[in-house]
């Protein structure tokens, strides 16, 4: 096979993400649209258009994985990974697919059984996690993103991991199912610290960690592509009311410090359920304290204050590439899968 460009896509239930790769391995763009998934297959359709609308040079290789088999509109995964494929096969008509199948690696997507559906459900973090480990040799692969977190050990080279499938990944802990976009602040805590005390809230859906991240000041607004929780803006204040409601309380613009303080103590909450699955991870791995936490994902910001507190050195995944990569908005380690997928295919293909 003649190497050309090809793209890298990782099919989510809320994000469709691309990634450009060229013949020598180098990345030259990468892409997310939303994708609401659960609503119907139009929305793939409409998405995956879009970003191929934004492709200059039109590849003619795709490598794609996905998690969005796992959204309601489909009977059980199977169904999911079924029509997920055949979506983009008539997206991709005359061009050559391959579905990143985990541990059995890449089939052509016209050569997917039914035997094959569970390996290719939900396998895009071991995508990124193979292609750190590759670069990297050992360390603890954290990838936060708008949804979940995947915690992965890497050493010597391979992906230590104890689980494959959802299920099996939330017993190890090394998925953890908290993201700093589209959770519900109320799955994160139940309790929170106001003005000195402690106070339960409401079980309600009126805020997401989108919200706590924008009041913080660490939300780059380029990676929140879903509706609030009330339908309304996304600025500062309106994301303080959203939070005061968890409180039963009315919002005034004076007491903003007040909901500053709020978010704080919810973001803490939010790391130390990912710290202490980090935590579990690496004492069962017993990897040496020399070895680095990798960050990815959009919430990568918060694997720095891991790292930090667990002692470690940080390397962000966007300097596992060959080459630096500079675009604005989007980084490679906000689509660390794509990356991952359009560059193990490279690989797959010069062998």
């Amino acid at each position: 096979m003649n190497l050309v460009n090809r793209v890298g896509w990782d099919i989510g239930g809320a994000h469709v993400k691309a990634a450009v790769i060229n013949d020598q391995g180098e990345l030259l763009a990468v892409y997310q649209q939303p994708c609401p998934l659960w609503k119907g297959l139009e929305y793939l359709q409409q998405a995956v258009r879009a970003i191929l609308t934004e492709i200059s040079d039109q590849a003619d290789i795709h490598a794609i994985t996905m998690t969005g088999e796992l959204v309601d509109l489909f009977v059980d995964r199977d169904d999911g990974v079924k029509q997920i494929i055949s979506t983009m096969q008539a997206l991709l008509a005359g061009q050559c697919c391959y579905i990143y199948a985990g541990l059995a690696g890449f089939i052509s997507a016209e050569h997917v059984e039914t035997l094959h559906y569970s390996a290719i459900a939900s396998a895009n973090w071991l995508a990124s996690a193979g292609y750190a480990a590759q670069k990297i040799d050992s360390g603890l692969f954290v990838d936060i993103g708008s949804t979940t977190t995947d915690i992965l050990v890497l050493k010597d080279g391979h992906v230590l991991a104890q689980g494959y499938s959802d299920y099996q990944r939330l017993i190890s802990k090394e998925l953890v199912y908290t993201g700093i976009v589209r959770t519900a602040v109320m799955a994160v805590a139940q309790t929170a610290k106001d003005q000195g005390q402690d106070i339960g809230l409401m079980a309600e859906y009126f805020a997401t960690m989108a919200d706590v991240y924008r009041v913080t000041g660490e939300l780059d607004e380029v990676h929140d592509q879903s509706e609030t929780a009330d339908g309304t803006e996304k600025t500062d204040i309106a994301s303080a009311r959203r939070l005061s409601r968890l409180l039963g309380s009315d919002f005034v613009v004076e007491e903003l410090p007040r909901w500053k303080a709020f978010a704080e103590n919810i973001r803490e909450q939010q790391l130390q359920k990912i710290l202490q699955a980090s935590l579990c991870r690496l004492q069962a791995s017993e990897l040496d304290q020399q070895y680095p936490l990798i960050g990815a994902g959009v919430g990568r910001f918060l694997v720095k204050d891991l790292a930090q507190r667990l002692g470690r050195a940080y390397v962000d995944f966007t300097y596992l590439l060959p080459k630096t990569f500079i675009q604005a908005g989007l980084s490679a380690a906000d689509c660390a899968p794509a990356v991952a997928v359009a560059c193990l295919l490279n690989v797959s293909d010069k062998n």
